[in-house]
């Protein structure tokens, strides 16, 4: 084995080697030293390049010295015959590669074909260049390249056009809904419908919105609400409503009116005006469930002297209280002023409420209320002998928030 000159490329290489690793032309039984001045030439080249000898030369010399040596006279001849011959073919191919290469001194762009010379057919033919391959492989890794660059870069468009679809689609600003339509014209379609029915919803929204503030009504506000529950107006819509309900409460200034504002407003904006107000109605004003209260604590009084019930008598007084003018009686004074109204001569009693109950009420804690009542009462007396008489009483009392009766006071009037 021996190191060459590729006769391609110049590149050092074994002579055993299949291919040049430089240029890719084949070695190993394609080349041949030539006889003459040493060159390494491919074989498809007839003629050495460096001294334009053929090998075929030497190889017909060395067979005629090997033949019968009887016949020297006859292979002389032969001899001179051929090698005169060649000579003459070897000259004109001398001078038709000079005036080539003078013609590509004189005309560099002039592409100078690579010689092959036939001694078959003395035919002359342009030499096909071996690098073809690596213009070949160096077109395909350039595709390759640019290939990948443009996927690389499809890619990171994609992923930002998707980035930029997400946002505007949880958008509710119109304008970047309309920049995300600019931006990406050639967008999939299904980006495009959706950011398209998302701007025509705000566009009906911010529609639906406007008419309901030129009305100005709660129910046009609430039907509002009702269709666009996610609205980017919902608080401002909340508060319209609020203002609105506040006002007609303020209007109307009654408790059932500013506990109407309290329930549906927990956390309005006239909430802390609600209660303050609700509370100085409720020191003054009395509800029907009071009224009933106190109609049903004389009531039981009443009916309890009637049936001569001690219990039910004192139920409902407190344990000390201002009655008939007597200050601190206590229960037991209570029972005994019932005894005392059973006098021997008389057989039964009734007392009867025949008037409407004048209630005054007053904040004596933080809600808790003190009642001052006044009626009239009729006392019919069936004595023993078969008479009775009626007789007429101013009642004047106070309540304190147990529902106990503290003081009590009956004024007989005379007719």
């Amino acid at each position: 084995m021996a190191i060459i000159k590729c006769p391609e490329c110049g590149h050092q290489t074994s002579d055993k080697a299949p291919v040049c690793p430089n240029c890719g032309v084949e070695i190993a039984g394609k080349i041949i030293k030539c006889p003459y001045c040493g060159e390494i030439y491919l074989k498809s080249e007839v003629v050495c390049p460096h001294c334009h000898k053929s090998a075929l030369d030497n190889s017909a010399a060395t067979s005629n010295d090997n033949a019968n040596t009887n016949d020297t006279s006859e292979v002389n001849i032969e001899k001179d015959f051929s090698t005169s011959k060649q000579d003459s073919i070897v000259n004109t191919e001398d001078k038709k590669i000079t005036t080539l290469q003078n013609n590509v001194e004189h005309n560099p762009e002039v592409n100078t074909p690579v010689l092959n010379f036939n001694p078959d057919n003395h035919n002359i033919t342009p030499k096909k260049k071996s690098n073809k391959t690596i213009i070949i492989v160096s077109l395909i890794i350039a595709v390759l390249a640019v290939g990948i660059c443009f996927y690389f870069y499809n890619d990171a468009k994609n992923d930002k056009e998707e980035e930029d679809y997400m946002y505007a689609l949880n958008s509710d600003d119109p304008m970047v809904l309309q920049d995300y339509l600019d931006n990406y014209k050639n967008a999939p379609q299904e980006h495009i419908d959706s950011i398209t029915a998302h701007l025509q919803r705000l566009a009906q929204l911010d529609q639906d919105w406007t008419n309901a503030v030129v009305s100005g009504s709660k129910s046009s506000l609430t039907e509002y609400l009702k269709t666009h529950p996610d609205s980017p107006h919902k608080q401002e819509a909340l508060d319209k409503i609020d203002s609105i309900d506040w006002a007609q409460c303020s209007k109307i200034n009654t408790s059932d009116a500013y506990q109407m504002y309290i329930t549906e407003h927990s956390d309005g904006n006239h909430y802390d005006e609600a209660v303050i107000a609700l509370k100085k109605i409720k020191a003054t004003q009395v509800s029907i469930d009071e009224r009933q209260a106190i109609s049903d604590i004389f009531r039981r009084f009443f009916i309890s002297i009637n049936e001569r019930d001690e219990n039910g008598l004192i139920s409902n007084v407190n344990d000390y209280v201002n009655f008939l003018g007597k200050s601190n009686a206590t229960k037991e004074d209570i029972i005994y002023f019932m005894n005392k109204l059973y006098k021997q001569d008389v057989q039964s009693m009734v007392w009867s409420i025949t008037s409407d109950y004048n209630i005054q009420k007053k904040e004596i804690g933080d809600e808790q209320y003190e009642y001052s009542v006044s009626f009239m009462t009729n006392q019919k007396v069936e004595k023993t002998d078969n008479t009775s008489s009626v007789h007429k009483y101013k009642i004047n009392a106070k309540i304190n928030p147990d529902g106990k009766i503290t003081d009590m006071s009956m004024t007989r009037i005379n007719e």
